[in-house]
């Protein structure tokens, strides 16, 4: 892979020596390692990337509202790349925003500060992994407007909702109310969510099919009760695998299903979980409430799933 410098940095070098000024730019439409170190280099190189580009952070704080609009491709994929200690803060706003920015992967980096963390719209295929979301005043990762296939694993969000609107959630999938939003078979894959999470760890929206939930850790300690946020996981979309995640510290129950729009909030299966409901003061402490349960809105709780401390399991037949 071919490594690049923004251009600004090779006008300062060719003025430094008196060589041409664009001696050293890459071929067009070459793939691409593209070093950062502030701000604006890092706005210079998320316009300019291109299919198989790969932009790495320095450690160090880049203030401001980040937001990536090139799609890579599936065989060609564009990376931002930095350890924890490259940290996007933004004052307002997104800290990233991937509008119409398929097939990125983001990774190691942290995003603080401002309305959203990292936000996906219209955008296939998008990976984040091993990033750290926190202190911001809304959800910390939202995949919305039919960002399809998208994937969070290994990351760690806390510290959400600070406007105190109870509209702080972890993760959010899909759009409230909104049933063209097809943000279909997002996979949340052993992130630690929580605490102080000021609504659900995760929301997932009618509208939405196929959404994967496995192996988290969740926190339910930030939970307000505002607008309903008294689990660690609200399901109002269709056909969710739930399976192998722990939570600890609830307001009331662990996992809900909830119909929002008729025909909505069917087919979870829940397997494997860990519930630990002590200190929930709720009016059911249920590990798993489901509001709608029927043979045209099946939900099924495996006898694997546990539970210690609340009421019980379920309010539904368990199946073996």
């Amino acid at each position: 892979m071919r490594t690049r410098t923004l251009l600004p940095a090779l006008l300062v070098t060719a003025l430094a020596t008196g060589g041409p000024a664009l001696a050293a730019a890459p071929t067009a439409g070459a793939a691409g390692v593209v070093d950062v170190s502030t701000a604006a280099q890092l706005k210079s190189a998320l316009a300019a990337a291109a299919p198989g580009d790969t932009i790495r952070l320095a450690d160090g704080t880049y203030t401001g509202n980040f937001k990536a609009t090139v799609p890579g491709t599936a065989a060609a994929r564009i990376t931002l790349t930095g350890s924890s200690g490259a940290v996007l803060k933004a004052g307002g706003g997104y800290g990233l925003h991937l509008n119409g920015a398929s097939y990125w992967t983001v990774e190691g980096i942290t995003v603080t500060g401002g309305q959203k963390g990292i936000v996906a719209d219209t955008a296939t295929g998008v990976v984040i992994d091993s990033v750290t979301v926190h202190d911001l005043d809304m959800e910390g990762v939202h995949f919305r407007r039919s960002s399809k296939d998208g994937v969070l694993r290994n990351s760690r969000i806390h510290d959400t909702g600070h406007d105190g609107r109870g509209m702080g959630e972890g993760v959010y999938v899909g759009t409230a109310g909104d049933l063209s939003d097809r943000s279909d078979r997002v996979q949340i894959l052993g992130n630690t969510i929580g605490p102080g999470v000021g609504g659900e760890n995760i929301d997932i929206k009618e509208g939405t099919t196929g959404a994967r939930i496995i192996g988290n850790t969740f926190d339910g300690s930030g939970l307000t009760g505002a607008n309903y946020d008294d689990s660690w996981v609200d399901v109002k979309g269709n056909d969710v695998l739930v399976e192998g995640n722990r939570g600890s510290r609830t307001a009331d129950n662990g996992y809900e299903t909830h119909t929002q729009q008729s025909g909505w909030g069917c087919g979870t299966v829940f397997r494997d979980n860990v519930s630990d409901l002590t200190g929930a003061t709720g009016d059911k402490q249920l590990a798993f409430n489901i509001t709608n349960h029927g043979e045209n809105c099946p939900t099924t709780v495996h006898g694997s799933n546990t539970v210690t401390g609340g009421k019980g399991l379920t309010n539904i037949p368990v199946t073996p």
